[in-house]
């Protein structure tokens, strides 16, 4: 075949097979294991009943018991659609969005070539683990056996020592007839500046094998012996046989042990994975010097659906853990996600295992957060939201966010947690209780768990805007409308959702209803209503919706209405707005009332008065029992009533006092 040389791995690797395969098949549930991704179903390619058929997702192959046959997604393809080998490769690249490069008349020879390459570094791999065993190297052993690798170790990862020598790996190769090309091309040395012999790359350095997927030794890892050294950990340049943001470190032997039940566990780097390894967690990789890749990603995902990033606690281990989110959610497929968990400030997963061991360790990956806590935490971590601007800053941060995940699904459960997470964060005051996010009660006057002031005079406490229940009941007859029209059209309920969280609710069941709104209203009619059903029970819409002064509104008479249920909520919530203000000034009044009336009392009173006239006066009386306004507020007469009579009690009880 004339591709390119790694196109056709990395298409196997993109390609997920039980997606391809469950396009023809359907599956048994009860014997397979998606998480591990072991398949089974009914074989395509005979007639059965039985599944048989089995995919091994990780490995990218299937084999089916009863007709024998086996092959990878190409295969696959090619038998299932009856094409050729490159119109199956073409389907798959473009699913996988890889770009077909053009045929290559020289595929083969560079195949060859890389195969040549791979024996080259597998000497190089037992060179390096000759020089281990030398004099030159006792300090790299003392070295090692301080990090706790005992010889077992040293030969489970084929660890070596590179000498600090110019051409010493050079020059071994070379005795074994080895071309310049070869070794140059293996990134083993480089060539010269000065026109003489090419030099080794590593020089003075522990050496760690890097092998890809099919075991093939494909470059190096060297930590440097030298504290003065400006590269602490060095990898081999890139190469035809290697791209180190392809690659990962011990990626055979994880997905072996991910494939046995074991968590997948994404840590720095090389020690880590050993250390890991040793202390029973041997689904352990690494990503070979740089933040992980998008293809590094779609391997993780290969293997395992949610991998557990270990984050260093510094400050560098968390920028990367954000950089890796913005990378993964556009990424994100339905049961396929990342988890993440943070080590101790200043430790790795190596020293958190050297100082607590492995039980400190589990419970540390069994507490991993999920993506979207890692989201949310960092808009919200360390900053203060006490000001509109600053809330609608975070809205609209988070929005972005979302938006960027393709999958519905996935974006409309984002946007639930996000929606909860920001309830439990801004959830209205409650007097009596706890201090709230800001600390002030929502009229701005005094603090919500601050002393009563003195209780007003008599006089005004028997007023009838004090006693009648007028008032309240009208106050409950809006919450009422308001909540039954968010009910019959949810889609409202995100653009009024500041002038819901402010509804006092002295109803419980209202407060009740709110918040199900506030907090499931964005989720669908049918979300909302479950919810509501399963807290308040299954007639709570039908009893609100059934009172009189609720059914007669036209926008409850035509739900789903958008449009009408988008005024009459404009129109309710203004009407609250103008009640909330005249309340203020009269238990502003009330609290002055403490002494004797003045007339600054008085004329603030008044004025409340006089504003209310004006949001009352229409040019033409309403018939029915609100009077409506220009602002579209409406109040009731009976509290205009009250109001009246509240201000000729006030002036009542100030001539009383001055006679």
């Amino acid at each position: 075949m004339s591709l390119p040389p790694g196109f056709l791995d990395e298409l196997r690797t993109r390609a997920s097979l039980s997606q391809v395969v469950g396009r023809k098949v359907m599956w048994d549930l009860r014997k397979s294991n998606q998480g591990k991704g072991d398949m089974w179903a009914p074989c395509p390619f005979h007639h059965e009943k039985t599944a048989s058929f089995h995919v091994d997702d990780r490995k990218g192959f299937y084999y089916c018991f009863g007709c024998h046959a086996k092959g990878d997604a190409i295969s696959f393809v090619r038998e299932t659609e009856n094409v050729s080998f490159m119109e199956a490769v073409e389907i798959l690249a473009g699913e996988a969005g890889m770009p077909v490069p053009k045929q290559d008349p020289r595929a083969q020879e560079k195949a060859d070539k890389r195969t040549q390459l791979a024996e080259v570094t597998e000497m190089a791999v037992r060179w390096f683990r000759m020089q281990l065993q030398t004099g030159a190297a006792a300090e790299a052993r003392a070295y090692l056996e301080r990090r706790g690798l005992g010889q077992n170790a040293l030969d489970r990862w084929e660890i070596g020592f590179a000498p600090d020598s110019w051409q010493g790996l050079w020059d071994a190769l070379k005795g074994k007839g080895v071309e310049d090309d070869l070794i140059l091309g293996a990134g083993l040395a480089k060539p010269s500046s000065k026109g003489g012999k090419p030099y080794d790359t590593f020089r003075g350095r522990i050496m760690f094998p890097i092998r890809d997927a099919r075991s093939r030794a494909i470059a190096f890892g060297g930590r440097a012996m030298d504290p003065n050294d400006n590269a602490k950990y060095l990898n081999s340049p890139e190469t035809e046989l290697f791209d180190k943001g392809r690659s990962l470190y011990n990626v055979k032997e994880a997905r072996t042990a991910a494939g046995k039940g074991q968590a997948l566990i994404v840590a720095e780097g090389y020690m880590d994975v050993i250390a890991l390894q040793q202390a029973g967690f041997e689904a352990a990789v690494a990503p070979l010097g740089t933040a992980i890749t998008e293809s590094q990603l779609q391997m993780l995902w290969r293997i395992a659906p949610e991998p557990i990033i270990t984050l260093d606690g510094d400050t560098a281990g968390q920028r990367a853990a954000m950089r890796l989110v913005d990378l993964a959610l556009p990424l994100l497929e339905a049961g396929q996600s990342l988890r993440f968990a943070v080590m101790p400030d200043g430790q790795d997963p190596d020293d958190l295992l050297k100082a607590q061991g492995a039980g400190a360790l589990q419970k540390l990956l069994d507490a991993a957060m999920p993506m979207v806590k890692l989201l949310w935490q960092r808009e919200t971590e360390g900053k203060v939201f006490d000001s509109p601007e600053r809330k609608a800053a975070l809205d609209k941060a988070l929005r972005e966010k979302i938006n960027l995940i393709k999958d519905p699904s996935i974006r409309s459960h984002y946007g639930q947690e996000i929606k909860d997470l920001r309830w439990d964060l801004f959830r209205p005051t409650k007097r009596g209780g706890g201090k709230s996010n800001t600390g002030w009660t929502k009229g701005g006057k005094r603090s919500a768990w601050e002393t009563p002031r003195e209780a007003p005079m008599p006089t005004t406490k028997a007023s009838t805007l004090v006693t009648d229940e007028t008032g309240q009941s009208a106050q409950h007859l809006r919450e009422a409308v308001i909540l039954a029209a968010c009910a019959g059209c949810p889609e409202v309920i995100e653009e009024f959702e500041s002038g819901l969280e402010q509804m006092v609710c002295a109803d419980p069941e209202h407060r009740t209803l709110r918040d199900l709104m506030l907090r499931y209203g964005h989720a669908g009619p049918e979300v909302l209503r479950e919810n509501i059903s399963s807290v308040l029970g299954p007639d709570a819409l039908a009893n609100l919706a059934s009172q009189r002064h609720v059914a007669i509104t036209p926008c409850i008479r035509n739900p789903g209405d958008l449009e009408m249920a988008t005024m009459t909520l404009a129109e309710e919530l203004a009407k609250l707005e103008t009640m909330r203000g005249l309340s203020a000034e009269i238990a502003e009044a009330e609290e002055d009332l403490s002494g004797v009336a003045d007339e600054g009392v008085t004329w603030r009173l008044s004025e409340a008065a006089r504003a209310a006239d004006q949001a009352l006066r229409t040019g033409q009386e309403d018939k029915a029992e609100y009077e409506v306004g220009d602002n579209g507020a409406r109040i009731s007469r009976e509290e205009r009533s009250a109001l009246d009579t509240l201000l000729e009690t006030i002036k009542y009880s100030k001539t009383k006092d001055q006679g």
